[in-house]
């Protein structure tokens, strides 16, 4: 395997395809609600990476102050506008999960869902 094939394989994009499936794994697959609490954060920072690798320019100037010379050359805005808004979202999601998770804990006694449904089965 020649070096320079790595050298494109590994980037920010396959890296954030890579998380976000780890994340999705970690959803379906663990019962503990912290962890899933976790592998949605996990996701959101795989978002986050994404939307910053996607148009990713070495040579590209940021598109505000005074060295914009050369229109050609100034970076995406909108990737970056994205991100503020997935950082946003994704620490609000985050908050409340934990939140209700705190709450949820302190009735049921338990961090696994099945307990916590049948817990609240008994009780209905």
């Amino acid at each position: 395997m020649k070096r320079g094939f790595m050298k494109d394989l590994i980037n920010g994009e396959t890296v954030s395809i890579c998380l976000f499936f780890i994340g999705v794994y970690g959803l379906c697959a663990r019962r503990n609600i912290l962890k899933t609490i976790i592998s949605m954060s996990i996701m959101q920072a795989a978002i986050v990476l994404y939307f910053l690798s996607s148009n990713y320019e070495s040579t590209a100037v940021p598109p505000i102050g005074k060295n914009l010379a050369s229109l050609e050359r100034v970076a995406d805005p909108l990737p970056q506008a994205l991100t503020i808004t997935a950082v946003v979202i994704g620490v609000s999601v985050t908050a409340v999960c934990l939140t209700m998770f705190v709450s949820m804990f302190h009735k049921y006694g338990t961090t696994n869902w099945n307990k916590v449904k049948k817990k609240r089965s008994e009780i209905d």
